[in-house]
């Protein structure tokens, strides 16, 4: 038995679950999310709280449970309080702005790169070497915040590159005459 699954979801207030089907949606201050549930995954929903069970004599409806509750307690979390990466620019001229639904970046290449905003993110630059990232889906979020480290990740001589503001970056020591 999934001991994830055991643990049931609270509501905040604010926070309405529509069940249609397998479809679940989630709405709250934040926006709303939707999600499929898996069909091997038994769901209620009663005095604000969430439950889930697997069905039995399926295979891997231990994990399917498991799995759907984390992933309904994020988007939860995610309309109610929301999500946020912050990212640190470390280099020489390494610089981040935001123009208009784009953020550029200067990352000691011969050129500029720019990367288009997706929908549901908010991203912001509060000084020129950070970075933070914002939105309802956790998945997204961290999916952007990747890409973005993705265009110049940290190097393990200098340090230099994009990494996550609480991420160590270990040294490796210079070659030695």
């Amino acid at each position: 038995m999934s001991r994830i699954a055991n643990q049931p979801v609270e509501l905040p207030s604010g926070v309405q679950v529509t069940v249609d089907g397998s479809a679940v949606t989630v709405k709250g201050a934040k926006g709303a999310l939707e999600h499929r549930l898996h069909p091997a995954v038994e769901f209620t929903q009663e005095d604000g709280v969430l439950k889930f069970a697997p069905r039995r004599g399926v295979p891997n409806a231990d994990a399917q449970a498991g799995t759907a509750r984390a992933v309904l307690n994020n988007m939860v979390k995610g309309v109610s309080e929301g999500f946020e990466k912050r990212l640190t620019l470390v280099g020489v001229g390494y610089r981040a702005q935001i123009q208009g639904q784009n953020l550029n970046l200067a990352l000691g290449y011969s050129h500029p790169v720019n990367f288009a905003i997706p929908q549901g993110i908010t991203i912001e630059a509060p000084t020129p070497t950070e970075v933070v990232i914002r939105g309802v889906d956790k998945q997204q979020v961290g999916q952007v915040a990747a890409i973005v480290r993705g265009y110049r990740p940290p190097e393990p001589y200098k340090g230099k590159g994009i990494r996550y503001s609480d991420e160590m970056v270990v040294r490796k020591e210079a070659k030695k005459k």
